[in-house]
C-alpha cells in the first residue's frame, strides 16, 4: 500500500512544566500542510526500511505484528520541527494496519502511536486539531482551511536538538504563567472566523526567529517558528501572494510554497 506523509506546523505551541515522564505540558494548533513523504508499506518477512533511513519508523512498526518492507520518498525537510519523522511513523502504521488479518481500533491505533512520539497520534487523525497534555490528547477544531503557507528553512542554521531547545526554554523559567497563556489561546482559537483571525493567537513558546519579521514585511499575516524549529512559516491570502514572498526571501533558506492538507 502507498500513501503520503504530510508535515505539520503549529499554528501556536503553548509550553508548560516538565511532567512526571520527562514530557512537557502544552497547549499546541497541529496544522496538516500539503509538503509530504511517499511511503510504500507491504509485509515481508522482516522490517527493512529503504530510500530513507528512519528508526522512528522502524520503532512505530517494532509495535504490529510481523514484518514489513518500507520504501521512503522523502521530501518533508528533516529535523525542521515540520513532524516529518512523526508523520512517516503514523503513516507506516496506518497502511501497515490496514493489511492485517485483524487491524487495530483508531483508538488501539492510536495508543500504539502514542508509544512512539508525542506527535504521531495527530497524523492519524483528520483536520487541525488541539493538542494537550503532552500533545496526543486531540480536540478537533474548525478553523479556516483558505490560505496559503510559505515554509522557510534558514540556510547555515545548525538545528539543535529538540531536548536542548526543551532544555533552553526549562532555564529561562519559560512555564511560568502556563495556565493562562493556555486559557489565552483557547480564547484566541473560539474567535477564529477567517485566516487572518489566526495572527490573533499567541506566538511560539519554545522557540523564536528574527526571520518571521522578514516573512512578515513579505506579506505574511502571520509568521512564526513551527515546534521547537529551525522551520518558520508564513499564512499569505493567496499562493500568488506566498509565490511572490517566496521569490524575495529565497536567499535566506530552502523555501516551499505550499497550502493546508485536511487529511493525509
Amino acid at each position: 500500500m502507498i500513501g503520503p506523509a504530510p508535515a505539520k506546523i503549529n499554528l501556536a505551541l503553548v509550553v508548560g512544566p516538565r511532567r512526571d515522564d520527562g514530557n512537557h505540558d502544552l497547549v499546541t494548533v497541529y496544522q496538516r500542510i500539503d509538503l509530504a513523504d511517499r511511503l510504500a508499506v507491504e509485509p515481508a518477512r522482516e522490517t527493512t526500511v529503504i530510500g530513507f533511513e528512519d528508526s522512528i519508523v522502524r520503532r512505530a512498526l517494532a509495535l504490529l505484528p510481523g514484518g514489513w518492507h518500507v520504501r521512503i520518498e522523502k521530501h518533508v525537510p528533516v529535523a525542521a520541527g515540520l513532524g516529518g519523522g512523526s508523520s512517516d511513523a503514523a503513516t507506516a502504521l496506518r497502511l501497515a494496519n490496514a493489511q492485517l488479518d485483524e487491524p487495530l481500533t483508531a483508538d488501539a491505533l492510536d495508543a500504539v502511536a502514542a508509544r512512539v512520539g508525542a506527535d504521531v497520534p495527530f497524523f492519524l487523525h483528520d483536520g487541525p486539531q488541539l493538542g494537550s497534555g503532552d500533545g496526543t490528547r486531540l480536540e478537533a477544531l474548525d478553523l479556516p482551511q483558505d490560505y496559503a503557507v510559505l515554509v522557510l528553512v534558514p540556510g547555515g542554521i545548525a538545528k539543535r536538538s529538540t531536548g536542548d531547545v526543551y532544555a533552553a526554554f526549562d532555564s529561562r523559567g519559560g512555564e511560568a504563567g502556563f495556565d493562562e497563556r493556555a486559557a489565552a489561546l483557547r480564547s484566541a482559537l473560539r474567535a477564529v472566523r477567517r485566516p487572518r483571525d489566526l495572527a490573533a493567537l499567541p506566538p511560539n513558546d519554545l522557540a523564536s526567529s528574527a526571520l518571521a519579521d522578514e516573512l512578515t514585511c513579505a506579506g505574511a499575516f502571520r509568521a512564526d517558528v513551527s515546534g521547537a524549529g529551525p522551520a518558520l512559516y508564513g499564512l499569505f491570502h493567496s499562493v500568488d501572494d506566498a509565490a511572490r514572498a517566496q521569490r524575495s526571501l529565497r536567499g535566506l533558506g530552502r523555501t516551499f510554497v505550499t497550502v493546508p492538507a485536511w487529511y493525509g
